[in-house]
């Protein structure tokens, strides 16, 4: 029986660390042979033409656009205008319409056969979808312990179960969440949970987390091996759950026309490789806080006292807008020790090309803010973390790394650059028990589980005999 072909919208939050999960899934379906329509926001589809551009494909992938009414210089990261409520309903409104058009004059692939939506736009795409019998299949870019973390506390603030307000001992280790018990603390639950109820930030992201449950099935960017326990407990919450991870690794391996391609918003300094060739291998710590965790200056110079004073070599990512405060910080006021130490061993970079310099012989560790893509990267790689956490998901993902899965160490919230030194020292030297094995057999299981025989190939496979049978059930 020939397979059936499907077309999938794919619609994505517009963050960088969201669309490149998306745009990976998009690419594996492709070479899969089936058709994509990829739809950006107008602000994000404009900032990826100035950036990288749009990569060229066959016939079988098409990037689109919806209107979000957001001003062309608003900077990616301002999610204060990017997340606006008239920008939002702006958005809905667009892409109902765009639904509507590829419902009732469908292109030459046919109909949609079902829309892939980032977890964080679920109020765009769930009524819509809904209405027009177009099944939504959610793609949460979080761990599953992570989603599973925040169905969880979502429900129980709603029902007025939990109050998150001041709590008596941040430390306080939770019960109350069924898989996880005893593993999370309170400081370790995303800050957003902690916002007065009300605040437009905690209503959107519960509004979001808890629409998001509506839908026909769950994909995830992550493996059996790592999170099945917590996966089994997400099938009580939706009808069906993939795990496709990690999904990078899955292009490299079956993607075989230019799997390297990628949508990027930041423009990556490719020296860096030239500069980690010429390092002893395991020698360097790469360092990076992702492309939304802001430092204060002063958090800054602990993190680069700390490197320095390591006596390591060190690779760090410092964007242009890392720091909390402007001003030409790098030009002014800065120790004579950190400029001479870090032109002896370190490289400072705006930009790097992640999965690249994690998969490079030279890198020992990364110091990460634990941001889900790089966790999984740094999975996938075998390299040990050192975990310093700030936003969302990150929390989560540092106690897992640390306590749970025995990869990484976590700084514990601590900023300062005897910590760091320490704590860099121990990782490249190899004097935490335990570290390199875990970390070298949970990365041989990432493997495994993208190969032709592993439970992410099973997966997906899964996933897209499914999909054909989801328009039959709506």
């Amino acid at each position: 029986m020939e397979q059936r072909l499907l077309h999938v919208v794919a619609l994505p939050f517009p963050a960088e660390g969201h669309i490149k999960p998306m745009f990976n899934l998009a690419k594996l379906l492709c070479h899969k042979g089936h058709k994509i329509t990829f739809v950006n926001t107008q602000h994000t589809h404009n900032r990826l033409l100035q950036s990288s551009g749009l990569p060229s494909f066959d016939t079988d992938f098409r990037f689109t656009f919806v209107a979000d009414g957001v001003p062309h210089d608003v900077p990616p990261n301002d999610f204060s205008v990017i997340l606006s409520p008239t920008s939002r309903s702006k958005v809905a409104e667009e892409f109902r319409e765009m639904l509507r058009s590829l419902v009732g004059n469908p292109p030459q692939w046919g109909p949609p056969s079902c829309i892939v939506v980032d977890g964080m736009m679920s109020t765009i795409a769930m009524d819509s979808a809904e209405e027009l019998g177009v099944p939504v299949i959610i793609f949460r870019t979080y761990s599953a312990t992570a989603t599973w973390v925040t169905i969880h506390v979502s429900k129980v603030i709603q029902e007025g179960v939990m109050n998150m307000q001041d709590p008596e001992d941040v430390q306080k280790v939770l019960s109350s969440i069924q898989g996880l018990e005893n593993l999370l603390r309170d400081r370790d639950l995303p800050s957003l949970f902690k916002l007065k109820p009300g605040n437009s930030g905690l209503d959107f992201y519960m509004k979001e987390t808890l629409t998001m449950t509506r839908a026909s099935a769950l994909i995830l960017n992550t493996f059996d091996h790592l999170e099945a326990p917590i996966i089994t407990k997400l099938t009580t919450v939706f009808p069906r759950v993939y795990s496709l991870g990690p999904l990078h690794t899955h292009v490299k391996n079956q993607v075989t026309k230019n799997p390297s391609i990628s949508l990027n918003i930041a423009k990556e300094d490719k020296s860096c490789i030239t500069w980690l060739d010429h390092q002893r291998a395991k020698s360097v710590i790469y360092v990076s806080f992702g492309t939304v965790v802001k430092l204060s200056v002063e958090q800054l110079l602990e993190f680069w006292h700390g490197l320095v004073n390591s006596l390591k070599p060190f690779l760090w990512v410092v964007r242009k807008d890392l720091m909390n405060r402007e001003g030409d910080f790098f030009h002014k006021n800065v120790a004579k020790e950190l400029e001479l130490g870090t032109k002896e061993r370190g490289l400072l970079v705006p930009w790097a090309p992640q999965e690249e310099v994690l998969g490079h012989p030279a890198v020992g560790g990364f110091l990460t803010h634990c941001g889900w893509n790089s966790t999984l990267e740094c999975i996938a790689e075998g390299v040990p973390m050192l975990c310093f956490p700030l936003l969302v998901d990150q929390t989560i993902n540092s106690r897992c790394v640390s306590e749970q899965w025995g990869i990484g160490v976590d700084v514990d919230g601590t900023c300062d650059r005897f910590t760091i030194e320490k704590m860099v020292k121990d990782v490249l030297e190899n004097r935490i028990e335990g570290l390199r094995n875990s970390v070298d057999e949970i990365a041989k299981q990432a493997r495994n589980s993208v190969k032709a025989a592993g439970s992410s190939s099973h997966n997906i496979e899964s996933m897209i005999k499914d999909i054909v049978s989801m328009k039959h059930e709506k």
